[in-house]
């Protein structure tokens, strides 16, 4: 049995909107993570790359016309090696890495780089064109998160709700009060604070340059903080006033980029990697658009089924952290506490941010060292995605 094995993983610090990393271009970010890990294994003929894969969810700016190849190109990697740009969403990323999974496993490719990237500082602003001669109505859409150009027959049938929207619908159907999403961010924030402090996440982040005249080098993710439940409680709802969705207790608006190294056993061998963890397989499932948070729990159990394995023979849970109630709705649809030292130990999007293309190659980066320091054996990552998706991967050590 041919197996994809993932060697080696960087991303960059995730920044917050607007913030340090807001002046680099999203293809020169996903460059940068692709150039530190080239140059973190020189003993690699990065000649003999077979592909180059990116999620990316935005793609109407600067990420456009194929960033992976753009990326690719601005890396410094041979011209010779193709890049293709894969959409689903918030799981772009983890997309990417099963793209080039299956394209492993089924014997097409021997060494590819997966990954993705988001700039939602840099996300643009667009115009439709006009419908009719002489038209003076204009449509302007924000695209940095969310619906735009909707069809109204999407509408009619499926509703179009917001992110947010589909957090408060999953708040409401399964009961999951405003304190306890609350409790839950902090507890992802309490984590990040922990693995920072234990230096958890330098064996995956590597430093950034920004600025022109003077550089300063960004080497720490922006978007985590100290915080209380008290100052939870004090931030206002996001959709309704009775609501309980807030800025605290979602993920957080960001740029950022992240790539890993996959390989075949061949591809091992002939240039001198060393494997992690291998990839025993990928689900993906569809859920009503309008709890499109609850994705995660079919796709998760469509992949355990797939395995004949049940949850509790899994040792690390990564699941994406869109909003915490969100999550928490997935771990009750999972049966699992939210206080399971397996789900999220190092914290999740709430405290580091969600760069929407870069997230899932993240989750996967932060499993596999996490199995590694930990000397555990399988984890698994998952993701919700917009308009009703989930998608979840299996890492086993090796």
């Amino acid at each position: 049995m041919v197996y994809a094995y993932i060697c080696d993983a960087l991303r960059t610090p995730f920044g917050k909107y607007a913030g340090t990393l807001s002046s680099v271009r999203t293809d020169d970010l996903a460059s940068m993570a692709i150039r530190a890990l080239v140059k973190r294994n020189p003993q690699v003929d990065w000649d003999q790359l077979d592909e180059l894969v990116l999620g990316c969810a935005n793609q109407a700016g600067e990420d456009n016309r194929n960033v992976a190849r753009m990326a690719g190109l601005l890396s410094g990697i041979n011209y010779s090696v193709p890049g293709v740009t894969v959409n689903r969403l918030c799981a772009s990323g983890l997309e990417a890495v099963g793209y080039a999974h299956r394209a492993i496993r089924c014997g097409e490719m021997n060494l590819v780089i997966a990954g993705g990237v988001e700039s939602m500082s840099r996300a643009p602003l667009v115009m439709g064109k006009a419908d009719q001669a002489f038209a003076r109505n204009v449509n302007l859409f924000d695209t940095t998160i969310g619906w735009r150009f909707i069809n109204p027959k999407m509408q009619a049938m499926y509703g179009v709700d917001s992110m947010p929207e589909t957090a408060e619908n999953l708040a409401q159907i399964y009961g999951i009060s405003r304190d306890q999403q609350d409790a839950f961010a902090l507890l992802s924030q309490q984590k990040v604070q922990r693995a920072l402090k234990s230096g958890f996440f330098q064996h995956e982040i590597v430093p950034v340059p920004v600025g022109n005249q003077e550089v300063t080098e960004i080497t720490l993710d922006e978007h985590p903080r100290l915080t209380s439940l008290s100052s939870l409680a004090k931030l206002r709802p996001i959709v309704h006033a009775t609501g309980s969705v807030t800025a605290g207790n979602s993920s957080g608006i960001n740029d950022g980029a992240c790539a890993l190294v996959l390989a075949n056993e061949k591809a091992i061998k002939d240039h001198a990697l060393i494997p992690k963890v291998r990839i025993l397989g990928m689900t993906s499932a569809g859920v009503e658009p309008r709890i499109m948070g609850f994705g995660p729990v079919p796709a998760i159990h469509k992949l355990l089924a797939q395995q004949k394995l049940t949850l509790d023979q899994i040792d690390i849970i990564e699941i994406n952290e869109a909003f915490a109630v969100q999550v928490l709705a997935v771990l009750q649809g999972l049966g699992l506490d939210p206080h399971d030292i397996r789900v999220n130990p190092n914290g999740g999007a709430i405290a580091l941010g969600h760069p929407l293309g870069a997230s899932g190659a993240r989750l996967a980066t932060t499993a596999m060292y996490q199995l590694v320091m930990e000397n555990k054996k399988l984890a698994i990552v998952s993701l919700c995605v917009g308009v009703g998706q989930g998608l979840a991967m299996l890492l086993e050590r090796v």
